[in-house]
This record gives structure tokens, C-alpha cells and sequence, in this order.
């Protein structure tokens, strides 16, 4: 490969642009006009415009990134996350127009783009799945019957589904025909895709997933755990590599499981596969993503490899340089994902000029962004802003290093998510590792939040105060250097 587009934006194109040019392979952006002067733009070797800010009038125009790519003589096609990473078409199109496709194969993004066909596929293998149903339902009185049988709480959830959307925690029986409703009706908006099915609604549960890498020449390895049970709306915000919560039994147990899945869809390239932990440290099967993850940097720091690198050199039929038992965990790194939004306005979206945008640095720092100072945060896209993640020796030292980032990141303008990461960073539950995905139900409110960002301003006031009385202390000192 010469010559690689990256069919993304923001701070995942510019992460994979960086893998790409260290590789001395030239890169492409493509963009869309509210991303004009963006730092994947400039970066790029290449870059073209293809449309209005709008994502459906630029980034998700398949076939004309297709056709800018033939004419710039691309060989590879990226897609990072988001947009058309996971459309199982665009793939088939890119790899029928000559140009590589670096991810998986078509048949495993749609076989594992459907919760229930993913379920269908892994059933085999002996994978352990939440109790439920694994088909798709419409009809009130057989959810009933199932939900009885199963015992509540139940979930309802969209076999198409992801972030959240189109599922619903139901305690009760004469609450399922209504929820089932709801969830149908936001799984068709959402998805166009009204799928629904039921699983046992896992009380406390940890979010746990396990990153795989298959070749082409039948080599399938696990690169070990990412923690992601910090969540707002069912979305990801805190991750961690490794769990604290795994013993070394079920670290190889869940490795295995993920490893089976990726085999059961005939996998290639670079993926993760997603599990729920119970209380009782019993796991769960819950899908498959198949493309790179938001939170791919905390695996590559505590295994030392670039999961970007490895995904292009599989995609150009190498074999993977090394084998399961090479692999070890080194330390372990924390990533906070920093959003335009305001926590203490339920994590609105904030939009707006960066005023001021001063970045940390230090030693264990890693800062995966695509802003810079003076750019417009735009309301047409994700409010990702950039991925903070810290590691150290320990938990503890990476810890420290991301709270020490967090106060020397500075950013003006619009809101985000930074005194949230803080507010998590700092609490005894994270910190003691005793926690699941509904840490911000149990622990965290604007109130709480606003109240620790007074605390903090009167100290800071309180130690600004006594060192201006010592600094005019010293200078009423007769012949003392300050006073010359």
C-alpha cells in the first residue's frame, strides 16, 4: 500500500493518519465544509472536500468517497469509527472497486450488526449468553410469557441497537406492552429496524470487552480486557485496561469466549468483543463491534503494540508477528473521552468557539484530539473533543497522572466533560474498583458536581489569599530582594 484514505474526521482520523505516515504510506482526508481547516486536514498528504457539513451530505456519501479514492489512485480505504465503519455495503463496494477494505470482511459486519443474528451465530461455540429469547418480537403476550419465565426485571432491547437507544428495563408485567411499544417505535426511528428481544435484566453489571486480532492465515488472538462500566446514557465515558475486577481464570475464560466469537463470523482485522460481568464474576456474551474503538489507545499502551499498524498489515495479508503466549500486560492505562458538553446540564451538547484550548504534556500522558485553539466546535457531529488516557506502573500512578492532566487541561468556550472525569477519578468507588455501569445513577448529580467546583474555587481563593499576604510580608522586610 502507497496510499491510504481515512474515511473519518476529527481525532480518530488523525490518529490512524499518524500510524499511516510512521508506516511511510501516504495519507488522504477527505472533509466536509464545516471541517475546512481542521488538524486532519492539514495533516494529510491529500485532501478533498465532499460536501455540506451535514454528515449525510459528506461523511456517509460511500459511493462518492469511493470515487474520490479511484481518482487519487488510493490502494486502502480506513473508515475509524462512526459513519460508514460498520455498513457492510460500503465495504463490499470498496473491496469490488480494487481498493482494500481495512477491517473485517461484509458477511462478519452484517452477521454481528445484528444483536440477534450475532447470537445465532456464537450459539455453538458454547459462548454463555443472559438468559432470554433470541429472536424478535412483537407479540405482547408471548414477551409476557417469556418475562415470566426468565423472572424480572427484563430488558427489552433492539437487535439493531447500540448507545442505548431502543431498550428498556422493565420490573413488571403490566408495564411490558407499553415498553415494548416504546422500544419498537425508537429501534425504527433510529435503525429503521423495529427488532426487539428480551434478555434477563442483569442487575449490577460491569461492562467488560475483550479486543481480538485475526489474519488472514487462521491466527486469532485476544490482546486482553478494556473496563468500560463508567457510562452516561449507556454510553462509554471512563475505560481502563486492565479490569481490576478479573482474576487470571477469568481473564483466559473470556479471552477464549471472544476469541470463538471472532472465529464463529470468520474475522478479520482488529475487533472487540463485548461482555457483561454479574456479581458473581459469571459472564455474558453481548455483541460484537467490528471496527477500532473509541478506547483502542488503553490496549495498545499495556501491550506495546499499534492496533492501527496491525490492522493495515493484516489487511495487506501479513501474518501476525506473534502469538498469544507472547503477549503480556504492562502496567495499566485509564482514558477519559472529553466531550463538548455540560455535566452540569445532564451533558447537554455545548457548541461554540474555542476560546481557549491549552493541552497537558508529561511523562504517561497520551492526548488523541483534532482540535485546536480558535476552531468552532460544530453541531453536526459527535461532541467528542479528544481522548485523554494516562498510565503508569499502577492503577494508582495512572490515576494520579490522568488527575494531574485533567487540571492542566484548559479549555474556553463551550463546556465539557473534563470536571466530570475529575469528579470520577477522585471518588472512593472508582478508585477502590468498586463499581458497575450504574456509577453515575449511584453516585454522581450536577448538585454534587457543582458543589466539589465551589469547594475547590473558595481553596484555590483561600491560597491565593495567603500567598499575596506573605508576597506583601516580605516586601514591607526592609533590603530584602523582593523590595529591590
Amino acid at each position: 500500500m502507497k496510499k491510504i484514505l481515512v474515511a473519518n474526521r476529527g481525532e480518530i482520523a488523525l490518529r490512524v493518519m499518524r500510524t499511516v505516515q510512521k508506516m511511510g504510506i501516504k495519507t488522504v482526508a477527505v472533509f466536509s465544509v464545516a471541517d475546512r481547516n481542521a488538524p486532519h486536514v492539514k495533516f494529510a498528504d491529500e485532501a478533498v472536500c465532499i460536501g455540506e457539513a451535514p454528515s449525510n451530505e459528506s461523511y456517509l456519501l460511500g459511493d462518492k468517497i469511493i470515487k474520490v479514492a479511484k481518482e487519487l489512485g488510493v490502494d486502502g480505504i480506513h473508515p475509524g469509527y462512526g459513519f460508514l465503519s460498520e455498513n457492510a455495503d460500503f465495504a463490499e463496494k470498496v473491496e469490488q472497486n480494487g481498493i482494500t477494505w481495512i477491517g473485517p470482511g461484509s458477511k462478519a459486519i452484517r452477521v454481528m450488526g445484528s444483536k440477534l443474528a450475532a447470537k445465532d451465530a456464537v450459539k455453538d461455540y458454547g459462548i454463555p449468553m443472559v438468559p432470554g429469547i433470541d429472536e424478535a418480537i412483537t407479540d405482547v403476550e408471548k414477551a409476557k410469557k417469556i418475562a415470566n419465565e426468565i423472572g424480572f426485571p427484563i430488558l427489552i432491547k433492539a437487535s439493531a441497537g447500540g448507545g442505548g437507544k431502543g431498550m428498556r428495563i422493565v420490573e413488571k408485567e403490566k408495564d411490558v406492552e407499553d415498553q415494548m411499544k416504546r422500544a419498537i417505535s425508537e429501534a425504527e426511528s433510529a435503525f429503521g429496524d423495529g427488532s426487539v428481544f428480551i434478555e434477563k435484566y442483569i442487575g449490577s453489571p460491569r461492562h467488560i470487552e475483550i479486543q481480538v486480532l485475526s489474519d488472514t492465515h487462521g491466527n486469532t488472538l485476544h490482546l486482553f480486557e478494556r473496563e468500560c462500566s463508567i457510562q452516561r446514557r449507556h454510553q462509554k465515558v471512563v475505560e481502563e485496561a486492565p479490569s481490576v475486577v478479573l482474576t487470571e481464570e477469568i481473564r483466559k475464560k473470556m479471552g477464549e469466549a471472544a476469541v470463538k466469537v471472532a472465529m464463529a463470523c470468520d474475522y478479520v482485522g482488529a475487533g472487540t468483543v463485548e461482555f457483561l460481568l454479574d456479581e458473581n464474576k459469571n459472564f455474558y456474551f453481548l455483541e460484537m463491534n467490528t471496527r477500532l474503538q473509541v478506547e483502542h489507545p488503553v490496549t495498545e499502551i499495556i501491550t506495546g503494540l499499534d492496533l492501527v499498524e496491525q490492522q493495515i498489515k493484516v489487511a495487506r495479508g501479513e501474518k501476525l508477528e506473534f502469538g498469544q503466549e507472547d503477549l503480556r500486560i504492562k502496567g495499566h492505562a485509564v482514558e477519559l473521552r472529553i466531550y463538548a458538553e455540560d455535566p452540569l446540564d445532564n451533558f447537554m451538547p455545548s457548541v461554540g468557539l474555542l476560546e481557549k484550548y491549552r493541552t497537558p504534556a508529561g511523562e504517561g500522558i497520551r492526548l488523541d484530539d483534532g482540535f485546536e485553539e480558535g476552531m468552532e466546535v460544530p453541531i453536526y457531529y459527535d461532541p467528542m473533543l479528544a481522548k485523554l488516557i494516562t498510565y503508569g506502573k499502577s492503577r494508582e500512578e495512572a490515576i494520579q497522572r490522568m488527575l494531574y492532566a485533567i487540571n492542566n487541561y484548559e479549555v474556553q468556550g463551550v463546556m465539557t466533560t473534563l470536571p466530570f472525569g475529575k469528579f470520577v477519578f477522585e471518588h472512593e468507588a472508582f478508585r477502590s474498583g468498586n463499581f458497575d455501569t450504574h456509577f453515575v445513577k449511584n453516585y454522581y448529580s450536577a448538585e454534587k458536581l457543582q458543589q466539589e467546583i465551589e469547594e475547590e474555587a473558595k481553596l484555590a481563593g483561600l491560597i491565593a489569599l495567603k500567598k499575596y499576604l506573605e508576597d506583601q510580608k516580605q516586601l514591607r522586610v526592609p533590603g530584602s530582594k523582593v523590595q529591590e
